[in-house]
């Protein structure tokens, strides 16, 4: 995988990135916490100071461009992304955790609402719960808002958007949310938060993990959005090749298209065919499909069937070969 350029190296990212991207989500994360928190469940509430917004926001870049810079040049260097993939992942680990404790006490405070009591003892849980509820609901908005900051700064350094290896990621400032299939069509079905729930007109996308031109993809995937502005692309989850391109084109700033990575779930000869049904079933305004496997016959015939657009791409049709992708430095230099 080809790097961003060496001049003046990965470290000087950190501060580049960091003007160029002062996001006011930092500032509304960390800069205006609540008077009162509970750090940890059983503490009383006390005065607790965030991190000071723009230092949290530039060592978050400056971690993950010190990782690619450290093994730049050496025989370590195919591991950078691996290990800032990492970096970013435990982010989302923890974010995830804080969340489920969150939805825990907001289930308790449910609970407790649908059966007051006057007692000052359920007065003083009730507050208490209410204040650890908001405080970890806080502390998850600043882990997902660093999350989505490091994810961007892996994706300037390694031309690849940052995915989870499982589950969702979705908050308020991500660029392109990575949402599970599995997540996706529970939200659909359940109506959950609107951060899970993608809107607008569905696109599909398929190809196989071994493909190289993405100037084309990229160039009918632009002719896409500008007839379908508010598109969701729903891609088959590979994490390399086409699906990797077409995920790399919707991070890209200016595109902050919603990808839906709908992987294949369960196990049988039987899953990929009825992932194909289902991709169906979304009832997409248009797809692009890559040839390669049974599989993408198999979508492409029966979106046929169902009258769905196809934009179709043959392997020999392909350029012998491809640029590197564009990198953030381009655009942060200008």
């Amino acid at each position: 995988m080809s790097r961003p350029s060496s001049v003046g190296g990965f470290a000087d990212l950190k501060q580049l990135y960091a003007e160029a991207t002062a996001t006011p989500e930092f500032r509304a994360a960390f800069g205006d916490p609540l008077p009162l928190s509970i750090v940890e469940p059983g503490e009383a509430p006390a005065e607790h100071e965030m991190p000071e917004p723009l230092a949290v926001q530039a060592d978050c870049a400056g971690i993950v461009a010190t990782i690619f810079d450290l093994f730049s040049g050496t025989r370590l260097e195919p591991l950078a992304a691996e290990i800032a993939w990492g970096f970013v992942n435990s982010f989302h680990f923890v974010a995830g955790k804080l969340e489920r404790r969150e939805d825990g006490i907001a289930q308790e405070l449910g609970g407790m609402a649908r059966a007051p009591d006057l007692s000052e003892i359920y007065t003083v849980e009730l507050e208490e719960k209410q204040l650890l509820c908001q405080s970890l609901a806080e502390q998850r908005e600043a882990i997902e808002c660093m999350r989505d900051y490091a994810a961007e700064m892996y994706r300037a350094c390694s031309g690849w958007p940052w995915s989870p290896a499982r589950g969702t990621r979705a908050s308020t400032a991500s660029s392109a949310s990575q949402i599970a299939a599995q997540d996706f069509l529970r939200a659909r079905a359940l109506e959950q938060r609107d951060r899970h729930l993608p809107q607008g007109p569905i696109v599909v996308f398929s190809g196989p993990a071994q493909w190289h031109d993405w100037e084309a993809l990229w160039a009918r995937l632009d002719q896409i959005m500008a007839r379908v502005p508010h598109m969701t692309l729903v891609t088959t989850g590979q994490r390399k090749g086409a699906d990797a391109i077409a995920a790399a084109w919707a991070a890209r700033p200016g595109v902050n298209v919603p990808v839906v990575a709908y992987g294949l779930y369960g196990s049988g000869r039987k899953v990929a065919f009825t992932r194909n049904r289902k991709l169906v079933e979304l009832k997409p305004v248009e797809a692009v499909l890559c040839e390669g496997s049974g599989l993408q016959a198999n979508l492409y015939q029966l979106l046929r069937d169902a009258g769905v657009p196809i934009h179709a791409f043959k392997k020999a049709d392909q350029a012998e070969s491809a640029p590197a992708l564009p990198r953030a430095r381009a655009r942060v230099a200008a």
